[in-house]
């Protein structure tokens, strides 16, 4: 049975890194003594050493060794030795060109769907849809696919945000972009606003946080879901 939370991002204004959801990670991570840390995104340029400590830092307030993926010879026996998964922010082009690069995607997807706890943050959720294409990133470099892990039926877009009215800037907005998606894609984008996150048990995946989710459906006005709306029910109705 699938266990995960997928956030929007990992730290909210005012708050320090994953703070605003340590009380979901020590309950996804309660039965985890040693975590396996995939820093192959790399936000801002940070190198796998400083963006392994920084969480690190952050899991051992909670009891909890994280170990970096990039310290093992075997990277897929590092899947399996270790009692949970976490994957952080940055660009998802260079995190799936990584995953595919060392043969991780099967690795990771049988290892979450046989119930190994995951938590993804940022570009750590742009992979668990059926594609990235949903990413805010820039392609800085070129996955030879943009089909990702295939976790949940749909593709999020992290860090949503919404029109502002009167702002002067003319530039595209994030439902504008995932309208021209939804000209060559037809599966559901959920816009996930900053300090909310999806909490998955099983087949259950239930809105948790500060923020409002919203739903883009091809060929559909958007829609908002509240927090603790099951987004298993609108993906049931939708089959």
């Amino acid at each position: 049975m699938k266990k995960m939370i997928l956030a929007s991002t990992s730290t909210i204004y005012g708050s320090t890194y994953l703070d605003y959801i340590k009380d979901e990670i020590k309950l996804l991570f309660s039965n985890s003594k040693k975590i396996i840390f995939i820093p192959y995104a790399r936000p801002n340029g940070l190198t796998h050493e400083k963006y392994t400590k920084l969480a690190s830092d952050f899991f051992i307030k909670l009891g909890i060794k994280l170990n970096g993926i990039h310290k093992y010879k075997d990277l897929k026996k590092a899947i399996n030795d270790n009692d949970g998964i976490f994957i952080g922010g940055g660009n998802s082009f260079l995190l799936l060109k990584t995953l595919i690069d060392n043969d991780l995607i099967n690795s990771l997807k049988e290892a979450i769907n046989s119930g190994k706890p995951y938590l993804g943050t940022s570009a750590g959720i742009n992979i668990c849809g059926p594609s990235i294409g949903t990413s805010n990133d820039m392609p800085i470099i070129h996955p030879n696919s943009f089909k990702a892990l295939n976790l949940i039926p749909f593709n999020i877009n992290p860090h949503y945000l919404d029109p502002i009215t009167n702002n002067k800037h003319m530039g595209e907005t994030r439902e504008t972009r995932i309208k021209e998606f939804h000209f060559f894609n037809s599966q559901i984008v959920i816009g996930l606003r900053e300090g909310s996150y999806l909490s998955i048990s099983g087949d259950r995946i239930i809105l948790k946080g500060n923020n409002s989710a919203r739903i883009f459906e091809q060929n559909k006005k958007p829609y908002e879901v509240e927090i603790n709306f099951n987004l298993s029910d609108l993906l049931s109705k939708r089959l």
